[in-house]
């Protein structure tokens, strides 16, 4: 018993207190003993612990995805692990279990589950006719956790897991594994033990799923104590300041959980200047390379009012652009010309833009209205199509779309409305499924109906680049490069050498220079620094040895056949077209100037190309093939990334040629041009992100423009005269 108010008392209790604590390891029993009253005991803990759970003490670590401590145990903080893809397993939800839609169970061995389910549905109604898109989500989990019955798919992959060691199974398994969702953190990467901490009742995954707009509004009206007030002061308004920031640049749909590899180019750009806001210098030069890709015009007015914002703040902007919107908001245009390639290079005028319309330049020629990007007005007709029933991946409001076969369609809208959803993530692996095809996890969607029969292929044409490898490069990519060195080695010189064709390829010993492999310049690793390529001194950056330089045809050797550009090379081998050599190799190289990559020269590292050129020599590559190829439907993700208005008018005559061949064409596009040149268009909207995911508009450019709930409509009506 202790004496009330007897500092000395209070003080020997105190630290009494504090070793049992140490000694305890965080526990202390004290024993309370009162005259005429039983003794009593209570006990008490320091530890960060509630009914029986100890918990982490939270730190910033332990909230950071990227950090051991805070990253959920199961996925190590990627938010999805690698597991059965039920995409994989049931690739056509139109099949029922009877019609085979199990793909994993096909087969004499295989087949036995499904034959197990047939014999027993009766016992507890499972409607083995019915397709799997109208299966209830009760009997859908059935079909999979199945009962004492029948084995359900996760039973029948655990017996293939515990079968593993055998090869056929291992097989059997690779053929059906994909990314899922991480089963404990639900893709928000967070440890499940971090949701346990909340502001006003929300945890940090809770606001790591909602779109920017929404997390700025929960900050903004969020209720704290005067004394919380003044802790979070400063990291409130740091917080607010910086998504208002992201807001400012257009991307409010996106939400903090997004990964950044599936943000476009334009996107992570828009981010990176939102970066830049957020540091308030004042005094730099920013130079920005197409800000507006991925923009719907309504956003790229957004952007300007950004950089002009930057402007304003005492810095200087520098932006690589095509887009008309941001050339007349411009204070002072250069334009270099006066064409692509060897035909450019040169500064063909500098001024304002009243000065710009005023010049015979091809941009002011094309700004002025004096020249325009012809095409037909002539709608092609379709009476085939594959529609997209229930879609509802990300903000897709349950929508049906119908895609038309065997003509150009253009999917438009907002940015962020859903249109990579629509097209990239359920259209495309969806079919490329049901072709036989592996892609990445399909979006959800209820089935896929009509006649996607009437296509053999399906093909992404994306911007990715056409070869890992420094010594890809355009003329290898469309096979030309083949005929090149067939037509050099059946020269006379090389024929007394003994050279074959292979003599004159710089990917395998022989005549390359073995030096530098090939390469025409050597690295030299710098340990912590970036690397340095030097030209390499054996060849002279020439790539082969001396007796294959000394072969000559026309009087070029074969580097000098790859330092010609693509239009230089036509002129060239149209010299002799009765060599059936430059007969073929001309004729793999035309659709590549038909695209507009004239002016890239034949041995340009793929490397040193920009995604939008490679997306164009892969359309060139296709094109190559012609007739010959399988009917296909192609879709392109923007294909007018990095170019001008001479160069959309050569590429839109590129992607009619593919229709007029009987192939089917899908673009994702903001262009205008492009969008009025299509025979039908698809939008959605009418915002981005939540508010968005609605089908707007289907039908053609004339009935877009009389839409009044279109938000492109209004960029196309200037342009309907």
């Amino acid at each position: 018993s202790v004496q009330q108010n007897n500092e000395t008392n209070n003080a020997r209790l105190g630290d009494s207190v504090q070793l049992a604590f140490y000694e305890g390891h965080g526990d202390c029993i004290v024993e309370v003993v009162q005259e005429g009253k039983e003794n009593s005991e209570k006990y008490f803990s320091d530890k960060f612990e509630a009914d029986g759970i100890t918990f982490e003490i939270p730190s910033v670590p332990f909230f950071t995805y990227n950090n051991p401590v805070g990253a959920c145990k199961t996925c190590e903080g990627f938010g999805s692990i690698i597991g059965i893809d039920d995409d994989l397993v049931i690739p056509d939800r139109s099949k029922s279990v009877f019609d085979g839609a199990v793909a994993a169970w096909k087969g004499e061995k295989m087949g036995y589950y499904r034959e197990e389910l047939i014999r027993v549905a009766d016992k507890f109604s499972f409607p083995i006719h019915r397709s799997i898109s109208d299966l209830s989500d009760a009997e859908y989990e059935l079909l999979w956790s199945g009962n004492e019955y029948f084995t359900g798919l996760d039973g029948f992959f655990e017996m293939v897991e515990s079968e593993s060691y055998k090869i056929q199974y291992r097989v059997l398994l690779s053929r059906y594994r994909g990314k899922t969702i991480c089963p404990d953190c639900k893709g928000t990467r967070l440890r499940k033990d971090a949701s346990y901490v909340k502001v006003n009742g929300v945890s940090l995954q809770d606001l790591l799923l909602l779109s920017i707009e929404r997390l700025a509004a929960f900050f903004d009206t969020l209720k704290l104590t005067e004394f919380e007030t003044k802790v979070a002061e400063r990291i409130l308004y740091e917080i607010k300041s910086r998504l208002q920031f992201i807001q400012d640049v257009g991307l409010s749909y996106l939400t903090l959980n997004r990964n950044s590899n599936t943000l476009s180019g334009g996107e992570s750009q828009r981010i990176n200047l939102a970066t830049s806001l957020g540091s308030s210098l004042v005094g730099a030069m920013y130079i920005l390379d197409e800000p507006s890709i991925g923009l719907h015009p309504r956003d790229t007015q957004r952007l300007i009012k950004v950089l002009k914002r930057l402007n304003q703040l005492g810095n200087t902007v520098i932006v690589v652009e095509h887009d008309e919107g941001i050339i007349e908001s411009a204070d002072h245009l250069v334009d270099l010309g006066p064409m692509a390639g060897s035909l450019g290079g040169e500064v063909v005028f500098q001024g304002s833009l009243s000065e710009l319309k005023k010049s015979d330049t091809l941009t002011a020629n094309y700004m002025s209205g004096s020249k325009r990007i012809d095409f037909s007005k002539k709608r092609l007709s379709w009476n085939s199509s594959v529609s997209i029933i229930g879609a509802s991946e990300n903000n897709l409001q349950n929508i049906d779309v119908k895609f038309p076969l065997h003509i150009f369609t253009v999917v438009c809208g907002v940015s962020g409305s859903g249109k990579s959803t629509l097209v990239k993530d359920i259209l495309y692996p969806a079919l490329k499924k049901i072709k036989g095809g592996f892609g990445k996890k399909t979006g959800k969607y209820l089935r896929l109906e009509g006649d996607y029969d009437k296509i053999e292929e399906v093909e992404m044409i994306d911007q990715n680049p056409i070869g890992r490898s420094s010594r890809s490069n355009p003329v290898t990519y469309v096979k030309a490069y083949d005929d090149i060195r067939a037509l050099y080695a059946d020269q006379k010189m090389a024929k007394m050498n003994g050279m074959k064709p292979s003599s004159f390829s710089f990917n395998v010993a022989g005549g390359r220079c073995e030096t530098c492999e090939g390469e025409g310049q050597v690295k030299i690793e710098m340990q912590f620094m970036a690397d340095v390529y030097l030209k390499c001194d054996e060849c002279n950056g020439k790539r082969f040895k001396d007796e294959v330089l000394d072969v000559n045809y026309k009087n070029k050797s074969i580097y000098d056949i790859l330092e010609l550009t693509i239009d230089e090379a036509i002129d060239f081998f149209s010299i002799d077209l009765k060599n059936k050599h430059c007969k073929k190799i001309i004729s793999k190289l035309t659709p590549l100037q038909e695209v507009g990559m004239g002016y890239v020269k034949l041995g340009l590292s793929s490397s040193k190309l920009s995604g939008g050129e490679a997306q164009r020599i892969k359309l060139g590559s296709f094109l190559i093939k012609g007739k010959k190829n399988p009917k296909t439907l192609f879709i392109f993700d923007e294909p007018t990334t990095g170019l001008h208005f001479h160069d959309v008018s050569k590429l839109l005559i590129a992607l009619k040629s593919l229709v007029d061949i009987g192939h089917s064409v899908i673009v994702i596009e903001h262009n205008t041009d492009v969008i009025r040149a299509a025979d039908w268009i698809i939008e959605l909207g009418p915002e981005g992100g939540e508010h968005g995911g609605q089908l707007l508009f289907m039908g053609t450019p004339e009935e877009l423009i009389t839409n009044k709930k279109s938000q492109t409509a209004r960029f196309l009506r200037p342009f309907e005269n």
